[in-house]
């Protein structure tokens, strides 16, 4: 008796032949950047921590274009009153609104912070770069060099160089980013000797490739995940130290002011109960130290491969 052959009745799903042979197409595999922000993303302390900083961006860079402050003037009439209506954070001891001055400060405190530390990313990167690259004993001369400035403590370099150059915010910068840069060119250098040994550096050398180029086109991008998660530590211990120079009495000079004189000028009056003049500039360097920590811990397991999902 012949069988005739079995169809799917009306309505029911037919089974593709490919995945019943199992020669299905494989999904496309994720790209390096894309599995990183997936790790980025699972840090939800590094979520907030960004929205943070982005707020304080926001706040001193766009806030005073919607609030209007007295932020320059002595007032006599209007000295150390509290938050309330016309001055939601209170006045100082010179009548200046606080929350004005707030952001004009947090300007000066983030310029100085983000600025010195990209400055000191870019001569850390280049420098550990070339020394890693070129090896021998010019790598030695300048690693020598690097223990030697490493072995003068930072705060003392910076307290020399603000009381001996000037305290004008482009010396601040500057003094600040000089001093900054020798964790990331020993982070850098490593690097660079791992991957100057690879197969298609060998391949670029042997088919006439300059040094220079080689440098560009194939150490830098290989070291850039090191020094943007330094970066962003880097920022963090800037606006500490421009904090604690301001403290020490060591900061900026009138009429620019940083979170750090704020805070300092805030602790004279904290028998009489001033809060406002303390709280608001000392939580805002906190934040802003702890969230570049964040971001910090946060972009170095986002480029961390290992700890990439797969």
């Amino acid at each position: 008796m012949t069988m005739s052959p079995v169809f799917p009745e009306q309505g029911d799903a037919a089974i593709p032949t490919d995945q019943m042979l199992g020669l299905a197409p494989a999904e496309k595999p994720r790209s390096m950047f894309r599995r990183g922000l997936e790790v980025f993303l699972e840090n939800k302390l590094a979520v907030v921590a960004l929205g943070v900083l982005i707020f304080y961006v926001l706040f001193c860079f766009f806030g005073p274009l919607l609030y209007h402050g007295n932020t320059t003037d002595v007032q006599m009439g209007e000295i150390t009153k509290p938050p309330g209506a016309g001055h939601p954070l209170g006045t100082d001891n010179d009548g200046v609104d606080v929350l004005g001055k707030l952001m004009k400060a947090g300007q000066i405190t983030l310029e100085v912070g983000i600025v010195s530390g990209l400055l000191a990313s870019v001569i850390g990167m280049l420098y550990g770069a070339v020394a890693g690259f070129v090896g021998g004993w010019i790598d030695s001369v300048m690693m020598r060099a690097i223990d030697a400035l490493m072995s003068i403590p930072i705060i003392f370099a910076l307290i020399y160089l603000a009381a001996t150059r000037g305290r004008t915010k482009t010396v601040f910068i500057l003094a600040i980013a000089l001093t900054s840069w020798f964790s990331l060119t020993r982070l850098t250098r490593g690097d660079t000797l791992t991957v100057k040994v690879r197969d298609y550096v060998a391949a670029c050398r042997m088919m006439g490739g300059r040094n220079w180029r080689i440098i560009a086109r194939h150490i830098l991008p290989n070291t850039i995940g090191t020094t943007i998660v330094n970066t962003s530590l880097t920022v963090a211990n800037s606006v500490f130290a421009l904090s604690v120079l301001s403290y020490i009495g060591l900061g900026l000079q009138a009429p620019n002011d940083d979170w750090g004189g704020m805070f300092a000028a805030g602790t004279s009056y904290m028998d009489q109960g001033y809060w406002w003049m303390i709280y608001p500039s000392g939580v805002s360097i906190v934040l802003i130290i702890i969230s570049c920590n964040f971001i910090g811990d946060a972009l170095r397991d986002a480029f961390e491969t290992r700890l990439q999902k797969r």
